[in-house]
């Protein structure tokens, strides 16, 4: 029994690493990672949102004598949007606020990535795929990020 169980384990630990990054959208920034992300923040806050934080792990890493590259996370949102996904499911508060990643990558370019809200919140079950509130975050998150991009 205890070796059905962990093959059982084995199997889906497999599945998950095999899934990868699906989910993930990721776009070319037409500008450095500080200047997408001051676009980002000026033009969500010109639309209302929140911004609860600007994470800078490119210093992070510095501070420890580590070299990452720019790297910065943007965590934002809207409560009138956002509520709603978590009174649907309660689960929804460890993927909201929204978050964008700017970063970047080996060759130099400055990325812009972020989870697609329909497949992160409806995963948990109690999150159904058509959710009006879904297609608010989707359609924010691709304006906003579209506006910076290349």
């Amino acid at each position: 029994m205890k070796i059905l169980a962990t093959a059982a384990v084995i199997i889906a630990m497999a599945g998950t690493a095999m899934a990868g990054d699906s989910g993930i959208i990721r776009k070319e920034a037409a500008t450095g990672v500080v200047e997408t992300v001051d676009q980002l923040v000026a033009t969500m806050e010109g639309a209302g949102l929140k911004i609860f934080a600007r994470v800078d792990h490119g210093a992070g890493a510095a501070s420890i004598d580590e070299d990452i590259g720019a790297s910065q996370l943007l965590i934002f949102g809207n409560p009138k949007v956002g509520t709603p996904a978590i009174k649907d499911d309660p689960v929804s508060g460890l993927f909201l606020p929204l978050k964008v990643l700017v970063y970047e990558d080996s060759t130099g370019k400055t990325m812009i990535a972020y989870e697609d809200p329909t497949e992160m919140l409806t995963r948990l079950g109690g999150v159904s795929g058509d959710a009006p509130y879904l297609k608010v975050m989707t359609g924010a998150l691709g304006k906003f990020t579209d506006g910076v991009a290349k």
